[in-house]
Protein backbone atom coordinates (compact mmCIF):
# COMPACT_ATOMS: atom_id res chain seq x y z
CA UNK A 1 0.00 0.00 0.00
CA UNK A 2 1.27 3.47 -0.90
CA UNK A 3 1.95 5.97 1.88
CA UNK A 4 1.06 9.45 0.65
CA UNK A 5 2.78 12.23 2.59
CA UNK A 6 2.70 15.03 0.02
CA UNK A 7 -0.53 16.72 1.09
CA UNK A 8 1.10 20.17 0.82
CA UNK A 9 1.29 19.55 -2.93
CA UNK A 10 -2.33 18.43 -3.12
CA UNK A 11 -4.57 16.52 -0.74
CA UNK A 12 -7.27 13.97 -1.68
CA UNK A 13 -10.66 15.47 -2.42
CA UNK A 14 -13.15 15.11 0.43
CA UNK A 15 -16.18 12.87 -0.31
CA UNK A 16 -18.53 15.76 0.46
CA UNK A 17 -16.71 17.95 -2.07
CA UNK A 18 -16.88 15.16 -4.67
CA UNK A 19 -20.64 14.92 -4.09
CA UNK A 20 -21.10 18.68 -4.46
CA UNK A 21 -19.03 18.68 -7.64
CA UNK A 22 -20.93 15.76 -9.17
CA UNK A 23 -24.30 17.28 -8.31
CA UNK A 24 -23.45 20.61 -9.94
CA UNK A 25 -21.85 18.94 -12.97
CA UNK A 26 -25.16 17.24 -13.70
CA UNK A 27 -26.87 20.62 -14.15
CA UNK A 28 -26.17 22.75 -17.26
CA UNK A 29 -25.80 26.49 -17.39
CA UNK A 30 -23.27 29.28 -17.85
CA UNK A 31 -23.41 31.61 -14.82
CA UNK A 32 -23.37 34.60 -17.19
CA UNK A 33 -26.39 33.42 -19.16
CA UNK A 34 -29.78 35.02 -18.46
CA UNK A 35 -32.06 32.02 -18.99
CA UNK A 36 -33.21 29.68 -16.23
CA UNK A 37 -30.23 27.32 -16.46
CA UNK A 38 -27.84 30.26 -16.40
CA UNK A 39 -29.57 31.76 -13.39
CA UNK A 40 -29.36 28.39 -11.65
CA UNK A 41 -25.62 28.22 -12.29
CA UNK A 42 -25.25 31.80 -11.07
CA UNK A 43 -27.12 30.89 -7.91
CA UNK A 44 -24.71 28.01 -7.30
CA UNK A 45 -21.73 30.34 -7.74
CA UNK A 46 -23.09 33.04 -5.46
CA UNK A 47 -24.04 30.57 -2.75
CA UNK A 48 -20.51 29.17 -2.94
CA UNK A 49 -19.09 32.68 -2.73
CA UNK A 50 -21.14 33.37 0.40
CA UNK A 51 -20.03 30.13 2.04
CA UNK A 52 -16.39 30.78 1.20
CA UNK A 53 -16.61 34.29 2.61
CA UNK A 54 -18.18 33.01 5.83
CA UNK A 55 -15.46 30.38 6.23
CA UNK A 56 -12.62 32.84 5.65
CA UNK A 57 -13.80 35.93 7.51
CA UNK A 58 -14.59 37.95 4.40
CA UNK A 59 -17.55 39.62 2.74
CA UNK A 60 -18.97 37.84 -0.32
CA UNK A 61 -18.13 40.87 -2.46
CA UNK A 62 -14.46 40.43 -1.50
CA UNK A 63 -14.20 36.91 -2.97
CA UNK A 64 -12.81 36.94 -6.52
CA UNK A 65 -12.91 33.42 -7.91
CA UNK A 66 -9.90 32.27 -9.95
CA UNK A 67 -8.50 29.10 -11.48
CA UNK A 68 -6.27 28.52 -8.47
CA UNK A 69 -3.55 29.95 -6.26
CA UNK A 70 -1.13 30.84 -9.05
CA UNK A 71 -3.64 33.00 -10.87
CA UNK A 72 -4.72 34.66 -7.62
CA UNK A 73 -1.10 35.45 -6.69
CA UNK A 74 -0.44 36.88 -10.16
CA UNK A 75 -3.58 39.01 -9.99
CA UNK A 76 -2.56 40.35 -6.59
CA UNK A 77 1.04 41.20 -7.47
CA UNK A 78 0.55 42.45 -11.03
CA UNK A 79 -2.90 43.92 -10.44
CA UNK A 80 -1.87 45.90 -7.37
CA UNK A 81 1.35 47.13 -8.96
CA UNK A 82 -0.34 48.38 -12.12
CA UNK A 83 -3.17 50.04 -10.23
CA UNK A 84 -0.87 51.79 -7.80
CA UNK A 85 1.58 52.85 -10.53
CA UNK A 86 -1.26 54.30 -12.61
CA UNK A 87 -2.10 56.69 -9.78
CA UNK A 88 1.45 57.47 -8.67
CA UNK A 89 4.35 56.81 -11.06
CA UNK A 90 6.79 56.75 -8.15
CA UNK A 91 5.25 53.50 -6.88
CA UNK A 92 7.64 51.14 -8.61
CA UNK A 93 9.07 49.04 -5.75
CA UNK A 94 7.58 45.60 -5.07
CA UNK A 95 8.60 44.03 -1.76
CA UNK A 96 8.26 40.24 -1.54
CA UNK A 97 9.43 37.64 0.93
CA UNK A 98 12.45 35.74 -0.37
CA UNK A 99 10.85 32.49 0.86
CA UNK A 100 7.59 33.09 -1.00
CA UNK A 101 6.08 30.79 -3.62
CA UNK A 102 7.24 31.17 -7.20
CA UNK A 103 3.70 32.31 -8.08
CA UNK A 104 4.63 35.52 -6.21
CA UNK A 105 8.36 35.72 -6.92
CA UNK A 106 8.07 35.22 -10.68
CA UNK A 107 5.39 37.89 -11.29
CA UNK A 108 7.50 40.33 -9.27
CA UNK A 109 10.54 39.47 -11.39
CA UNK A 110 8.47 39.79 -14.57
CA UNK A 111 7.31 43.25 -13.55
CA UNK A 112 10.94 44.21 -13.00
CA UNK A 113 11.89 42.97 -16.47
CA UNK A 114 8.90 44.26 -18.41
CA UNK A 115 6.99 46.93 -16.51
CA UNK A 116 9.54 49.21 -14.87
CA UNK A 117 9.26 47.71 -11.39
CA UNK A 118 12.05 47.25 -8.88
CA UNK A 119 11.51 43.93 -7.11
CA UNK A 120 13.17 43.52 -3.72
CA UNK A 121 13.31 40.19 -1.88
CA UNK A 122 13.27 40.31 1.90
CA UNK A 123 15.70 37.63 3.11
CA UNK A 124 15.32 35.56 6.24
CA UNK A 125 15.97 35.55 9.12
CA UNK A 126 15.69 39.34 9.37
CA UNK A 127 13.01 39.92 6.75
CA UNK A 128 10.94 42.06 9.10
CA UNK A 129 13.95 44.27 9.86
CA UNK A 130 14.64 44.54 6.13
CA UNK A 131 11.04 45.60 5.56
CA UNK A 132 11.27 48.32 8.21
CA UNK A 133 14.54 49.56 6.70
CA UNK A 134 13.06 49.65 3.21
CA UNK A 135 9.94 51.50 4.34
CA UNK A 136 12.00 54.01 6.29
CA UNK A 137 14.04 54.81 3.20
CA UNK A 138 11.60 54.38 0.31
CA UNK A 139 8.01 54.21 1.59
CA UNK A 140 6.72 56.67 -1.01
CA UNK A 141 8.09 54.43 -3.81
CA UNK A 142 6.62 51.12 -2.61
CA UNK A 143 3.63 49.79 -4.55
CA UNK A 144 2.88 46.71 -2.45
CA UNK A 145 4.20 44.16 0.02
CA UNK A 146 3.59 40.42 -0.36
CA UNK A 147 4.42 37.77 2.24
CA UNK A 148 3.25 34.20 2.80
CA UNK A 149 0.89 33.40 5.63
CA UNK A 150 2.64 30.04 5.93
CA UNK A 151 5.57 28.75 3.88
CA UNK A 152 4.87 25.82 1.59
CA UNK A 153 8.24 24.14 2.16
CA UNK A 154 9.24 24.49 5.81
CA UNK A 155 5.80 25.41 7.14
CA UNK A 156 6.99 28.63 8.81
CA UNK A 157 4.26 31.02 9.93
CA UNK A 158 5.13 34.59 9.00
CA UNK A 159 4.67 37.65 11.28
CA UNK A 160 1.70 38.99 9.31
CA UNK A 161 0.42 41.37 11.98
CA UNK A 162 3.76 43.14 12.16
CA UNK A 163 4.08 43.31 8.37
CA UNK A 164 0.57 44.73 7.97
CA UNK A 165 1.12 47.32 10.69
CA UNK A 166 4.41 48.45 9.19
CA UNK A 167 3.06 48.74 5.65
CA UNK A 168 -0.26 50.31 6.57
CA UNK A 169 1.54 53.02 8.54
CA UNK A 170 2.63 54.25 5.10
CA UNK A 171 -0.61 53.49 3.26
CA UNK A 172 0.90 50.49 1.44
CA UNK A 173 -1.33 47.47 0.65
CA UNK A 174 -0.30 43.97 1.79
CA UNK A 175 -1.03 40.65 0.09
CA UNK A 176 -0.50 37.22 1.61
CA UNK A 177 -0.52 33.77 0.05
CA UNK A 178 -2.57 31.74 2.55
CA UNK A 179 -2.80 28.62 0.39
CA UNK A 180 -1.11 26.38 2.97
CA UNK A 181 -2.61 28.03 6.04
CA UNK A 182 -6.36 27.49 5.64
CA UNK A 183 -7.52 24.49 7.64
CA UNK A 184 -4.29 24.27 9.65
CA UNK A 185 -4.21 27.56 11.55
CA UNK A 186 -6.91 30.20 12.18
CA UNK A 187 -7.38 32.32 9.05
CA UNK A 188 -9.67 35.35 9.18
CA UNK A 189 -9.26 37.77 6.29
CA UNK A 190 -11.09 40.64 7.94
CA UNK A 191 -9.28 40.34 11.25
CA UNK A 192 -5.87 39.99 9.56
CA UNK A 193 -5.93 43.52 8.17
CA UNK A 194 -4.68 42.22 4.84
CA UNK A 195 -5.72 43.94 1.64
CA UNK A 196 -5.57 40.78 -0.46
CA UNK A 197 -5.21 37.07 0.29
CA UNK A 198 -4.79 33.99 -1.90
CA UNK A 199 -6.52 30.66 -1.22
CA UNK A 200 -7.03 27.53 -3.29
CA UNK A 201 -9.22 24.45 -3.10
CA UNK A 202 -6.93 21.50 -3.71
CA UNK A 203 -4.80 22.10 -0.61
CA UNK A 204 -7.77 21.68 1.73
CA UNK A 205 -9.82 18.85 0.24
CA UNK A 206 -11.36 20.49 -2.82
CA UNK A 207 -10.67 19.92 -6.52
CA UNK A 208 -7.79 21.26 -8.58
CA UNK A 209 -8.68 24.17 -10.85
CA UNK A 210 -10.39 26.66 -8.53
CA UNK A 211 -9.16 29.21 -6.02
CA UNK A 212 -9.82 32.78 -4.99
CA UNK A 213 -8.23 36.12 -4.33
CA UNK A 214 -9.84 37.82 -1.38
CA UNK A 215 -9.59 41.54 -2.08
CA UNK A 216 -11.00 44.11 0.31
CA UNK A 217 -13.71 46.41 -0.93
CA UNK A 218 -12.31 49.51 -2.60
CA UNK A 219 -8.93 47.92 -3.37
CA UNK A 220 -7.78 49.02 -6.82
CA UNK A 221 -6.71 46.10 -9.04
CA UNK A 222 -5.86 46.06 -12.71
CA UNK A 223 -6.99 42.84 -14.46
CA UNK A 224 -4.47 40.30 -15.69
CA UNK A 225 -7.05 38.45 -17.82
CA UNK A 226 -9.25 40.46 -20.17
CA UNK A 227 -12.58 39.45 -21.63
CA UNK A 228 -16.14 39.46 -20.39
CA UNK A 229 -15.49 41.41 -17.21
CA UNK A 230 -16.62 38.79 -14.71
CA UNK A 231 -15.57 38.96 -11.05
CA UNK A 232 -15.67 42.69 -10.33
CA UNK A 233 -14.18 43.34 -13.75
CA UNK A 234 -10.75 42.11 -12.64
CA UNK A 235 -10.94 38.42 -13.60
CA UNK A 236 -12.62 37.63 -16.90
CA UNK A 237 -13.60 34.09 -17.81
CA UNK A 238 -16.55 31.75 -17.49
CA UNK A 239 -16.93 30.66 -13.90
CA UNK A 240 -17.20 26.98 -13.07
CA UNK A 241 -20.25 26.56 -10.85
CA UNK A 242 -19.34 22.92 -10.01
CA UNK A 243 -15.80 23.78 -8.96
CA UNK A 244 -16.98 26.74 -6.89
CA UNK A 245 -19.54 24.59 -5.10
CA UNK A 246 -16.96 21.90 -4.28
CA UNK A 247 -14.47 24.55 -3.12
CA UNK A 248 -17.00 26.02 -0.70
CA UNK A 249 -17.86 22.62 0.78
CA UNK A 250 -14.18 21.74 1.26
CA UNK A 251 -13.38 25.10 2.84
CA UNK A 252 -16.26 24.79 5.28
CA UNK A 253 -15.14 21.33 6.33
CA UNK A 254 -11.49 22.36 6.67
CA UNK A 255 -12.28 25.38 8.79
CA UNK A 256 -14.89 23.61 10.96
CA UNK A 257 -12.58 20.70 11.71
CA UNK A 258 -9.37 22.70 12.01
CA UNK A 259 -8.69 22.30 15.73
CA UNK A 260 -9.05 18.53 15.87
CA UNK A 261 -7.30 18.12 12.52
CA UNK A 262 -4.32 20.22 13.61
CA UNK A 263 -3.97 18.25 16.85
CA UNK A 264 -4.11 14.90 15.07
CA UNK A 265 -1.71 15.64 12.22
CA UNK A 266 0.57 17.58 14.57
CA UNK A 267 0.95 14.48 16.73
CA UNK A 268 1.74 12.37 13.66
CA UNK A 269 4.28 14.96 12.52
CA UNK A 270 5.97 15.09 15.92
CA UNK A 271 6.24 11.29 16.09
CA UNK A 272 7.76 11.17 12.62
CA UNK A 273 10.31 13.88 13.41
CA UNK A 274 11.33 12.27 16.69
CA UNK A 275 11.66 8.89 15.01
CA UNK A 276 13.75 10.21 12.11
CA UNK A 277 16.07 12.25 14.30
CA UNK A 278 16.50 9.26 16.59
CA UNK A 279 17.29 6.70 13.90
CA UNK A 280 18.90 8.51 10.96
CA UNK A 281 22.36 10.01 11.56
CA UNK A 282 22.86 13.34 9.84
CA UNK A 283 19.14 14.19 9.73
CA UNK A 284 18.29 17.80 10.62
CA UNK A 285 14.87 19.38 11.10
CA UNK A 286 14.65 22.67 9.22
CA UNK A 287 12.36 25.60 9.88
CA UNK A 288 10.93 27.02 13.09
CA UNK A 289 9.76 25.22 16.21
CA UNK A 290 6.31 23.63 16.36
CA UNK A 291 4.64 26.77 17.75
CA UNK A 292 5.56 28.72 14.61
CA UNK A 293 5.16 25.91 12.08
CA UNK A 294 2.17 24.39 10.32
CA UNK A 295 1.10 21.25 12.19
CA UNK A 296 1.14 19.09 9.07
CA UNK A 297 4.67 19.99 7.98
CA UNK A 298 8.02 18.31 8.63
CA UNK A 299 10.99 19.45 6.56
CA UNK A 300 14.29 17.64 7.04
CA UNK A 301 17.67 17.58 5.36
CA UNK A 302 19.94 14.54 5.22
CA UNK A 303 23.67 15.16 5.08
CA UNK A 304 25.48 13.54 2.18
CA UNK A 305 22.29 12.90 0.20
CA UNK A 306 20.59 14.33 -2.85
CA UNK A 307 16.90 14.99 -2.24
CA UNK A 308 15.91 13.60 -5.63
CA UNK A 309 17.70 10.32 -4.90
CA UNK A 310 15.89 10.06 -1.59
CA UNK A 311 12.56 10.82 -3.28
CA UNK A 312 12.98 8.09 -5.91
CA UNK A 313 14.16 5.49 -3.42
CA UNK A 314 11.24 6.26 -1.11
CA UNK A 315 8.87 6.14 -4.06
CA UNK A 316 10.17 2.68 -4.94
CA UNK A 317 9.48 1.68 -1.33
CA UNK A 318 5.89 2.93 -1.58
CA UNK A 319 6.34 6.27 0.22
CA UNK A 320 5.47 9.49 -1.65
CA UNK A 321 6.95 12.79 -0.44
CA UNK A 322 8.43 15.96 -1.93
CA UNK A 323 11.97 17.27 -2.07
CA UNK A 324 11.15 20.95 -1.77
CA UNK A 325 13.81 21.69 -4.40
CA UNK A 326 13.26 22.78 -7.98
CA UNK A 327 14.71 21.19 -11.11
CA UNK A 328 15.10 23.36 -14.15
CA UNK A 329 16.04 21.82 -17.50
CA UNK A 330 17.21 18.67 -15.75
CA UNK A 331 19.68 20.51 -13.50
CA UNK A 332 18.80 20.13 -9.81
CA UNK A 333 18.78 23.37 -7.87
CA UNK A 334 18.66 23.69 -4.08
CA UNK A 335 15.53 25.16 -2.58
CA UNK A 336 15.36 28.95 -2.77
CA UNK A 337 13.60 28.83 0.60
CA UNK A 338 16.44 27.04 2.36
CA UNK A 339 19.06 29.26 0.74
CA UNK A 340 17.15 32.37 1.82
CA UNK A 341 17.17 30.97 5.36
CA UNK A 342 20.96 30.87 5.24
CA UNK A 343 21.34 27.11 4.86
CA UNK A 344 24.41 26.02 2.90
CA UNK A 345 23.83 24.78 -0.63
CA UNK A 346 25.29 21.32 0.08
CA UNK A 347 22.92 20.88 3.02
CA UNK A 348 19.94 22.28 1.12
CA UNK A 349 20.32 19.67 -1.62
CA UNK A 350 19.44 16.83 0.75
CA UNK A 351 15.94 18.05 1.61
CA UNK A 352 12.68 16.16 1.99
CA UNK A 353 9.27 17.59 2.89
CA UNK A 354 6.84 15.27 4.66
CA UNK A 355 3.34 16.79 4.74
CA UNK A 356 0.33 15.18 6.40
CA UNK A 357 -3.37 15.37 5.61
CA UNK A 358 -6.82 14.05 6.43
CA UNK A 359 -6.01 10.54 5.19
CA UNK A 360 -2.74 10.24 7.17
CA UNK A 361 -2.44 7.56 9.86
CA UNK A 362 -0.03 6.13 12.42
CA UNK A 363 0.65 3.30 9.99
CA UNK A 364 2.01 5.87 7.54
CA UNK A 365 4.53 7.06 10.12
CA UNK A 366 5.49 3.48 10.96
CA UNK A 367 6.16 2.72 7.30
CA UNK A 368 8.37 5.79 6.83
CA UNK A 369 10.38 5.02 9.95
CA UNK A 370 10.82 1.44 8.78
CA UNK A 371 12.20 2.26 5.33
CA UNK A 372 13.87 5.67 5.67
CA UNK A 373 17.13 4.62 7.40
CA UNK A 374 17.92 2.15 4.64
CA UNK A 375 16.93 4.64 1.95
CA UNK A 376 19.30 7.25 3.38
CA UNK A 377 22.16 4.74 3.48
CA UNK A 378 21.58 3.84 -0.18
CA UNK A 379 21.33 7.49 -1.22
CA UNK A 380 24.58 8.34 0.53
CA UNK A 381 26.33 5.41 -1.10
CA UNK A 382 24.98 6.46 -4.51
CA UNK A 383 26.11 10.03 -3.91
CA UNK A 384 29.65 8.92 -3.08
CA UNK A 385 29.80 6.84 -6.23
CA UNK A 386 28.30 9.51 -8.48
CA UNK A 387 29.99 12.48 -6.90
CA UNK A 388 26.58 13.85 -5.83
CA UNK A 389 25.52 14.26 -9.47
CA UNK A 390 21.90 13.56 -10.45
CA UNK A 391 20.06 14.09 -13.72
CA UNK A 392 16.45 13.51 -12.74
CA UNK A 393 13.96 16.04 -14.08
CA UNK A 394 11.14 16.33 -11.53
CA UNK A 395 8.22 18.74 -11.35
CA UNK A 396 7.55 19.86 -7.78
CA UNK A 397 4.56 21.51 -6.20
Amino acid sequence: MTVYLDHAATTPVLPTAVAALADALARPGNPSSLHASGRGARRTVEEARERLAASLGARPSEVVLTSGGTEADNLAVEGLFRARRAVDARRRRVLVSAVDHHAVLHPAAWLASHAGAEALRLDEPRALDALHDELAAHADEVALVSVMWANNEVGALQPLAEVVAAAHAHGIPVHADAVQAVGQVPVDFGASGLDAMTVTAHKLGGPVGVGALLARRGLALEPVLHGGGQERGVRSGTLSAPLAAAFAVAAEAAVAGRSSYAARVGALRDRLVAGVLGTVPGATLRGPDAARRLPANAHLTFAGCEGDSLLYLLDAAGVEVSTGSACQAGVPQPSHVLLAMGIREDDARGALRFSFGHTSTDDDVDRVLAVLPGVVERARAAGLVAGHTVTHDVAHA
